[in-house]
């Protein structure tokens, strides 16, 4: 992924939380509040203009990006799953007792700020790339920031994720915590991913939790984008973020063994969510 520009991928995403918004059925599955956040998020940091956002809203950019889901079947409405099915991860686990959430790769999402002042007694952290954190703040400070909300600019491929925390004086590294990794795995490759989970590991408390989605691997050995993978992996190469990591859902009980976290089974994460699977483990 580039770090000197702002990610078209999570730019893209953001976009699609707005248009699944004007499709009734999704409005009511999709967190409360996350459309019109987003919405004022892009415009506010500059990321997308107040015209694009506002054709994004409407029914007929719907119809645009349904006709394209050829490509990659269900992925479209996926977005509104996973937002949700994260959203409610992250509630039960401050039920449970996690006082810190953590947001790997948070692009322009919004959970953070929209559950910030709810929960006060939580700390609520994201890390993204200088380029697009900072396009982040910059919205995320018009929209007004709450004091809970900690914005980290910094890439986690050239310094270590207990590096980055341990040195923020809000970060307790034997809290309770859930940590969001949402659309992101299949960018890093295999160590990469790997040392992430390790690391998560270790600056987080008992109990901590892992939510993510993740990528099957065909039997050719590529990442399963769909019935057009070869079209699909070449065009994200292309915009230069390609997809790199996957694993057979069999398979993904013993990784997470060997990096420290055990897999947790839910009625969610056993199905295909668009091309993705949506993942929980907890710390060993």
């Amino acid at each position: 992924m580039h770090d000197e520009k702002p990610s078209t991928t999570a730019r893209k995403v953001a976009l699609n939380i707005v248009t699944l918004g004007s499709k009734s059925g999704l409005a009511k599955i999709l967190p409360a509040g996350i459309v019109d956040a987003t919405a004022t998020l892009l415009v506010e940091s500059g990321a997308v203009g107040a015209t694009g956002v506002q054709l994004s809203r409407s029914p007929k950019m719907a119809s645009v990006y349904e006709a394209f889901d050829w490509m990659m079947p269900g992925q479209f409405e996926a977005f509104a799953h996973r937002k949700a099915f994260c959203e409610r991860q992250v509630r039960e686990s401050i039920d449970a007792g996690a006082s810190q959430v953590l947001v790997l790769g948070a692009g322009y999402d919004t959970m953070g700020w929209r559950l910030a002042p709810e929960f006060r007694g939580v700390n609520f952290f994201e890390i993204d790339h200088l380029a697009t954190a900072t396009l982040k703040a910059k919205g995320i400070d018009a929209m007004g920031r709450w004091s809970n909300l900690h914005l980290i600019s910094e890439d986690l491929g050239k310094r270590h994720l207990v590096d980055v925390l341990r040195a923020d004086e809000a970060w307790d590294s034997t809290a309770q915590t859930v940590i969001i990794a949402e659309g992101l795995l299949m960018y890093l490759p295999l160590e990469a991913v790997s040392t992430l989970f390790k690391q998560c590991a270790e600056i987080t408390g008992v109990g901590s939790r892992i939510i993510f989605t993740y990528v099957s691997t065909l039997p050719n050995g590529l990442p399963d984008a769909g019935p057009w993978t070869k079209l699909v992996l070449w065009l994200l190469k292309a915009g230069g973020e390609p997809w790199v990591w996957s694993i057979r859902p069999e398979e993904l009980g013993s990784f997470l063994n060997e990096n420290n976290w055990t897999i947790e089974q839910k009625p969610e994460t056993s199905k295909k969510c668009g091309v993705e699977f949506l993942g929980v483990a907890v710390k060993c």
